[in-house]
């Protein structure tokens, strides 16, 4: 049965990936390495990490497969240094430890505009990012770049709320690409590039997360 590492699992993304990846039967169990517990389940390995102390040595990452649904705001993290430490260390640290535990499919949450180019600390960040852990040699790398997340958090973030209030509104007139990108669809499409990803690196843009969760509506 397959193992399956995932990174972030408090979050919105986090949470769903984690429901979905209890239910599958293709899955023998999960790791989610958190800084606070997660509610038990017999598939669930829940070490409690910092991004201090990860554990290094521990032999629960050796696993198949690996999710990053790692991310934060400058906002809410205080400070610029202190989000490059989460969005870019910690996430980079991570997948780094479960490539050294042997595994060869890595699903990663990445941004819409997402470039290791870009003037501005965000979309730059989460580029780098997707750069250096192409560099790892993970047989098969899925980066995931949604628009807006639609879903609830457990934290509050005013202009994400705002924006979703106009995004529900005129969403149906908009290009696909410029949709809410449903955190249940980025969920279930790190998922199955964990479990299943063909080799080579991949890309799934925020319009083909908006095909797919119309798809998956039957619209």
């Amino acid at each position: 049965m397959t193992k399956i590492l995932l990174a972030g699992a408090t979050g919105m993304v986090g949470k769903a990936a984690l429901a979905l990846l209890l239910a599958d039967t293709r899955v023998g169990q999960v790791i989610a390495p958190t800084r606070r517990p997660v509610p038990p389940h017999a598939k669930l390995l829940n070490p409690f990490v910092t991004s201090d102390d990860l554990q290094p040595d521990a032999s629960w990452w050796a696993v198949d497969g690996a999710i990053s649904a790692l991310g934060t705001t400058r906002a809410n993290a205080g400070s610029a240094a202190a989000y490059r430490a989460i969005d870019y260390d910690y996430a980079l640290a991570i997948a780094t430890q479960v490539r050294n535990g042997g595994a060869t499919r890595f699903a990663l949450t990445s941004s819409m505009g997402a470039d290791a180019r870009s003037r501005f600390l965000y979309p730059r960040t989460k580029g780098e990012l997707e750069d250096t852990i192409a560099s790892l040699g993970f047989r098969s790398l899925t980066v995931v770049r949604p628009g807006l997340l639609g879903g609830e958090r457990s934290e509050y973030r005013p202009l994400e709320a705002a924006m979703g209030s106009i995004l529900r509104i005129v969403g149906p007139l908009l290009p696909a690409g410029a949709r809410i990108s449903p955190a249940t669809m980025v969920a279930a499409l790190l998922v199955e590039a964990a479990l299943n990803g063909t080799t080579g690196r991949h890309v799934v843009t925020s319009r083909m997360i908006a095909l797919a969760a119309e798809k998956a509506a039957g619209r």
